[in-house]
């Protein structure tokens, strides 16, 4: 059985995200800064995020701020 292992570049801000430990064959740019890795099958095995922090941060206080936003509409109501 394959173990998820996350690991962070902190000098090159860079979060990679293994599935499995199979090798990969190619990728996909699903986003900017943000890559799927596939193996020989088209099968996930990995995704990296280039700019961790800042892409992190900004998915954290939009989430938040959606939350808050439902929470106060909710409370007019």
């Amino acid at each position: 059985m394959n173990k998820i292992h996350m690991a962070y570049f902190e000098k090159d801000d860079v979060l990679h995200l293994t599935i499995s430990d199979e090798p990969e064959a190619g990728s996909v740019e699903v986003s900017p800064n943000i890559t799927a890795e596939l193996n020989a099958n088209g099968e996930l095995i990995g995704i990296e995020i280039l700019s961790a922090s800042t892409f992190i941060r900004d998915s954290v206080l939009e989430s938040v701020q959606a939350k808050v936003l439902d929470f106060s509409q909710a409370k007019t109501a």
